[in-house]
C-alpha cells in the first residue's frame, strides 16, 4: 500500500436483510486529497459513508485507515482514531443552542480545545454571531454550517461529508463548498459524498461514480467532467 494512501476500502459488501445495498466496492483516499463519491438516490452512498463511521456493519470485506481495519471497532472510537462524519439531514441538536451543538462534537476529547472553536468560527462567522441562538432556528445552510463545523471540533485527519449541498440556497451551497476547500487547505482530508456532481467535481480532486451499490466510473475531477457518461446522467448532456 503507498504510503500517502490514508483511507482504504476493499470488497466491500453491506446489506439491509437479503437486499444488498453494497456489492463489493473498492476505493481509495490519500492523505490531503477530497475525494468525492456520486450517484444518483439509492446508489448507495449514505451507506458507505455509515458503514465507514460503523453506524451499519459490513457483511464482507474491509475498511482501512492509517492500515487500521475498522470493520471490527465501535462508531465512538472511529472518532478517536480521527475520523469525523457530518451526517446526511445535518442531525443538530434543535433545543441546545449552536455553541452546545459544537461542544457535542467535541466528546472525544479530553478536554476543550479553545484554538479549534476558534477555528470553526473563523470558517463560519455565522455561528459565532448565533453562537447563543437555539439551532432548531437556524435556516437549513445555517445548521449545514453547525453540522460541519460540529465535526471538526474532534480535530479529525478526516472528515466525511454527506451530502452538504441538499436542501440549501444556491449562495450558500458555493460558500459552504468554498469553506469545504479552507478545511482540505488546513491538511485535513475529505471524503464527500453528494448528488450535485458539477459542484462536488470543481471541488473534488478525484471521484467515483456508484450506481445501485457498484463503482461505475473513477477518475480525476477534470477525467470525470469531461466523460460523457458523467455528462448524460448527472450534469445535463452537452449540445
Amino acid at each position: 500500500m503507498s504510503s500517502d494512501i490514508l483511507f482504504d476500502i476493499k470488497d466491500l459488501e453491506v446489506s439491509y436483510g437479503s437486499i444488498a445495498a453494497i456489492k463489493g466496492i473498492s476505493l481509495q483516499v490519500r492523505k490531503g486529497e477530497i475525494v468525492a463519491i456520486l450517484g444518483a438516490n439509492g446508489a448507495g452512498k449514505t451507506t458507505t459513508m455509515r458503514t465507514i463511521s460503523q453506524l451499519h456493519k459490513a457483511k464482507s470485506g474491509a475498511i482501512m485507515f492509517k492500515g487500521q481495519d475498522l470493520t471490527q471497532l465501535s462508531a465512538h472510537k472511529i472518532v478517536k482514531l480521527g475520523i469525523s462524519h457530518a451526517p446526511e439531514g445535518r442531525r443538530v441538536f434543535g433545543i441546545l443552542t449552536v455553541e452546545e451543538n459544537l461542544m457535542l462534537g467535541a466528546y472525544s476529547r479530553s478536554k476543550l480545545d479553545k484554538d479549534t472553536l476558534r477555528w470553526v468560527y473563523q470558517l463560519f462567522p455565522r455561528l459565532e454571531e448565533r453562537r447563543k441562538q437555539l439551532a432548531g432556528t437556524l435556516s437549513g445552510g445555517e445548521q449545514q454550517m453547525l453540522a460541519i463545523g460540529r465535526s471538526l471540533m474532534s480535530n479529525p485527519e478526516m472528515l466525511l461529508l454527506d451530502e452538504p449541498s441538499l436542501g440549501i440556497a444556491p449562495i450558500l451551497v458555493k460558500a459552504i463548498f468554498q469553506q469545504i476547500k479552507k478545511i482540505s487547505q488546513e491538511g485535513v482530508t475529505v471524503l464527500l459524498v453528494e448528488q450535485n456532481a458539477k459542484a462536488a467535481l470543481k471541488l473534488a480532486d478525484r471521484a467515483y461514480v456508484l450506481d445501485v451499490g457498484k463503482i461505475v466510473l473513477s477518475g480525476t475531477s477534470e477525467e470525470l467532467l469531461a466523460s460523457e457518461k458523467v455528462q448524460e446522467a448527472y450534469l445535463g448532456k452537452k449540445h
